[in-house]
């Protein structure tokens, strides 16, 4: 009998010292004990994202560094999830869904602020893989053979057009 008293008391004095240093993980307001987890403000936990992700470069750029197989194995296992996935946001309509949320002034605001600070690095970083992307569709259309310009507005001009554009969806298509 001792015993079980000893140890039903430890058992409340650690369940005090639990609520009396941590009462957030197991009480709620008024000291009530609730299931709830108890989370900080929404404002609060944007603050404190915002602020350590601006930190967190170097933790980024270092993460990074080396998981290029590891990336495109997992990626590449992945792929009928990506399916499964891309087919469930479609049956939902979810990418009209989350444009319709977003609304034109959210479009408008990130494009504007955000975009127009990152764009010029972007496409300063971007050069060489755009000219090794682009170099195989100028390429295509420097290997065409168009039939003679017309007048201005003759229909002819339209074809040589679209023996630019059919040729550009071939290769793009095959690759």
């Amino acid at each position: 009998m001792r015993i079980r008293t000893v140890l039903f008391a430890a058992a409340v004095v650690l369940l005090m010292a639990i609520v009396l240093t941590h009462p957030s993980i197991v009480a709620g307001p008024g000291g009530m004990f609730l299931g709830a987890v108890v989370v900080k403000d929404v404002a609060s936990a944007a603050k404190k994202f915002s602020s350590r992700a601006a930190l967190s470069g170097p933790d980024y750029a270092a993460g990074v560094a080396a998981a290029g197989a590891r990336w495109q194995a997992n990626a590449a296992a992945g792929k009928d999830n990506f399916a499964a996935g891309v087919q469930e946001a479609i049956a939902n309509d979810r990418f009209s869904k989350g444009i319709a949320k977003a609304g034109a002034s959210k479009y408008q605001d990130r494009a504007s602020t955000v975009g127009a600070q990152r764009f010029p690095q972007g496409a300063q970083a971007a050069e060489q893989t755009w000219a090794t992307n682009v170099a195989p569709y100028l390429s295509t259309i420097a290997n065409l053979n168009l039939p003679p310009r017309g007048p201005k507005g003759d229909p002819r001009n339209q074809q040589r057009s679209q023996m630019i554009a059919d040729a550009l969806r071939k290769k793009k298509v095959a690759g």
